[in-house]
């Protein structure tokens, strides 16, 4: 997909259905993702169950350019043992689900010593936050169960590790609270976040792992050390329940959607608003319960910085570029609960609330020389730091965003 043509379908995968369904099990895609390096997909498929599937998938689904590039580490791996599909029956309905980035070696070394009996250290996990407030830790290639986390009260709601592959765990619960387990030491238990008022609906962390995000059904969203795990602020500014985010991956902009129909960017370390989008339009004014029922919607940034994706239940999906106040394009969706974009781009999965996935074709441009110095000066500086520099004013503000 070039920039500016609408999303294409590419593939859809529906769940299997069990013989006898419980109406507790329910059947929405909650949470979907792919592995940080782009080989394995997942999905709460509904019925208290997760699928595991080896990316990329059949051939005749991936679009051209795209499929060269995602199969050469497969290919090499042939006559190995190939992955296969898993499938994980978390015993309850599943809503958050995160993989971690690969462990660093100190990592490894101290999950062997914990974990003897996984025969590859070096492995990729994948995290299951649940209705009964567990959260169930598992070995991808294996398909093996390592941990069960207690502690939350409700649903566990989202999850999110440290970018840095250090093991450590963030989940957001309906019981107000967020928690941060360390992984390397039996899932210990490292910290409660209180302050929220309402359910926490999702929890982000800033790809330099300096700052985390988290949505709560409230007007503001609130931004924590990832230090010292306090408050630093409260960003206000919409005017109904925020109930998702995500930060840009040079970590520069968070972008919080809410039930006021409103997307807004944000500038974290200023805490200021940059820019208000338009999302939609709700047909009639409703009250807060109405609202929760009827305004599910997901936000999430492209790998390469350029665009961002949302899903609502106007039953679109919407791409953004971040330099415009509309969207680039549009896809129709039914009953859209989740997205995600495929780390190397140029996908975006989606989920449904009758527990399918859709793939979608995503914009693939190279960026300009303009866009890579600008990430480059950013990874190392903050928006104080660039605004304190010698240089003219509208270069200061090109290179904080401000030229929107």
């Amino acid at each position: 997909m070039e920039a500016g043509e609408e999303p294409l379908l590419l593939a859809e995968l529906k769940p299997g259905r069990p013989d006898q369904l419980d109406w507790k099990s329910s059947c929405e895609t909650w949470s979907v993702a792919f592995s940080p390096d782009g080989s394995w997909f997942t999905w709460s498929q509904g019925h208290c169950i997760v699928k595991l599937i080896p990316w990329p998938l059949e051939e005749q689904f991936i679009p051209k350019g795209f499929e060269a590039k995602s199969r050469s580490s497969k290919n090499d791996t042939k006559g190995r043992g190939s992955p296969k599909e898993k499938t994980l029956d978390c015993g309850q309905i599943v809503w958050g689900l995160a993989f971690n980035p690969w462990p660093s070696p100190p990592s490894r070394k101290l999950w062997a010593r914990h974990h003897p009996q996984v025969p590859d250290i070096s492995c990729l996990i994948l995290a299951t936050g649940l209705n009964d407030g567990q959260i169930k830790i598992w070995e991808v290639q294996t398909g093996l169960l390592l941990l069960n986390l207690s502690g939350h009260q409700d649903v566990v709601r989202d999850l999110s590790f440290t970018p840095s592959g250090s093991l450590i765990l963030f989940s957001a619960s309906r019981d107000k609270t967020l928690r941060i387990w360390d992984l390397n030491k039996h899932g210990k238990q490292i910290q409660v976040l209180s302050g929220h008022l309402q359910w926490v609906y999702c929890c982000s962390i800033s790809p330099d792992c300096s700052m985390l995000c988290s949505a709560a059904g409230e007007k503001s969203v609130f931004l924590w050390s990832m230090r010292s795990y306090t408050l630093i602020r409260k960003l206000e500014g919409h005017q109904s329940s925020i109930v998702t985010c995500d930060f840009s991956p040079d970590s520069v902009l968070l972008v919080t959607a809410s039930y006021d129909t409103n997307v807004i960017m944000w500038d974290p370390y200023a805490g200021e608003r940059l820019r208000s989008l338009h999302h939609t339009q709700l047909e009639s004014a409703v009250d807060d319960s109405d609202v929760h029922m009827s305004s599910k919607r997901s936000v999430c940034f492209s790998p390469e910085d350029l665009y961002f994706a949302t899903v609502a239940d106007d039953r679109l999906l919407r791409i953004w570029a971040l330099e415009l106040k509309a969207p680039v394009a549009f896809a129709p969706m039914t009953n859209g609960l989740c997205c995600t974009f495929f780390p190397h781009g140029g996908v975006i999965a989606t989920g449904t609330r009758d527990g399918h996935v859709q793939f979608w074709t995503a914009p693939r441009v190279l960026s300009s020389l303009k866009h890579l110095c600008w990430k480059d000066l950013q990874s190392f500086l903050t928006t104080y730091q660039v605004l304190a520099l010698p240089i003219p004013k509208k270069m200061k503000e090109f290179l904080t965003y401000r030229t929107f």
